[in-house]
């Protein structure tokens, strides 16, 4: 399911509405943020796993 031009207009104005201007850069660094977290945990548990994974082989 892909979003179009119309549908993110209306997310967007709907955001507008319910949070305000103020709010919007707040939410988006916020969201930015979560998002480089859960990336970098990702990261690190196929770190984790790769790591075992050799660990395992050599014994």
């Amino acid at each position: 399911m892909r979003l179009g031009p119309t549908e993110l207009l209306i997310v967007l104005a709907i955001l507008m509405i319910l949070f305000g201007p103020s709010q919007i850069p707040k939410l988006t660094k916020m969201f930015g943020k979560s998002i480089k977290n859960f990336r970098e945990g990702m990261a690190e548990d196929e770190t984790k796993a790769e790591k075992k994974d050799s660990d395992e082989e050599e014994d």
